[in-house]
């Protein structure tokens, strides 16, 4: 079954997202993490964008295999344009056949000094059709944002713009991580009222250290509700009362956004199959 088919068979998509290490020293960890997190079967498993190679790290391909062939799990790989052009565009896609490896979640990729602008793509949208006149069998995904993305005069003219990714030929959303759930659901509802019919899986990522306030928090550019930073503000030097008020946020607004209709949750868990498990625990009745 197709990630795309999950969603017309299962009330509620339940996925969560990885990252390939830096340093392929690391891959055993994360190999090790990823099996943890496969005995609490995830619908899918997406992967973050990795060159690997000449880079140093593991790339997005090498992951995206492991978890289909060793873990039994459809994979979802990122591709991005920020930093490719149509050649390394195609040359991905073709090790993703090669690995069996069919859905892709195709991105712009955040603007960054190490990773300069496509020459041949300039929006997610464009990447889609690429992938589309070159893989007509691969299935496509696409990024959304509750908020609007930070580049978009308004959260309506962003909505607008889905349907150009729906037109290309996107299957299905993901959106960026929030805090507060009723940016999801006036989204979704603004979503709907211009056409897009796509199911949209919510993304939540739990904050469990003071680190992730300060890097994860700030870039993502989502508003803090006010619940949530009571809640930094009174474990913020309490590590351990941090780890458990930030799983039990992430529950409660997992458990919200299930009960609420959600087509699917997508959990930013970083890696760690031990913070997954645990916020699984407390909404595995709902799925």
């Amino acid at each position: 079954m197709t990630i795309t088919e999950l969603f017309k068979t299962k009330r509620c998509v339940f996925s969560v997202e990885c990252f390939p290490p830096k340093q392929t020293t690391q891959l055993e960890k994360l190999q090790a993490a990823l099996r943890a997190m496969g005995l609490l079967h995830p619908d899918f498993i997406s992967v973050t964008f990795g060159t690997g190679g000449s880079a140093g790290g593991v790339s997005t391909v090498e992951v995206a295999d492991f978890i289909q062939k060793e873990l039994g799990i459809p994979a979802l790989a990122h591709l991005i344009c920020m930093g490719n052009d149509a050649a390394k565009a195609a040359a991905i896609l073709e090790q993703l056949e090669q690995a069996g490896v069919r859905d892709v979640l195709a991105l712009r990729g955040d603007r960054s000094p190490s990773r300069p602008e496509s020459p041949d793509f300039s929006h997610a949208s464009s990447l889609m059709a690429f992938i589309r006149a070159r893989k007509p069998g691969f299935s496509l995904h696409g990024a959304c944002y509750p908020e609007g993305h930070p580049e978009a005069g308004t959260l309506r003219e962003d909505v607008e713009n889905l349907r150009y990714k729906q037109e290309a030929g996107a299957e299905h959303l993901i959106t960026q991580l929030f805090f507060d759930n009723m940016h999801f659901y006036r989204f979704l509802n603004l979503a709907r009222r211009a056409g897009i019919t796509l199911p949209v899986s919510a993304g939540v990522m739990p904050i469990v250290r003071r680190s992730q306030i300060e890097r994860t928090v700030a870039l993502s550019s989502a508003s803090l509700p006010s619940e949530f930073t009571r809640m930094i503000s009174r474990w913020q030097d309490d590590p351990a009362s941090l780890y458990d008020a930030g799983i039990d946020y992430a529950v409660r607004q997992l458990r919200d956004l299930i009960e609420g209709g959600a087509d699917g949750v997508h959990l930013y868990a970083m890696n760690d199959a031990a913070v997954l498990e645990k916020v699984y625990d407390g909404v595995r009745d709902l799925l």
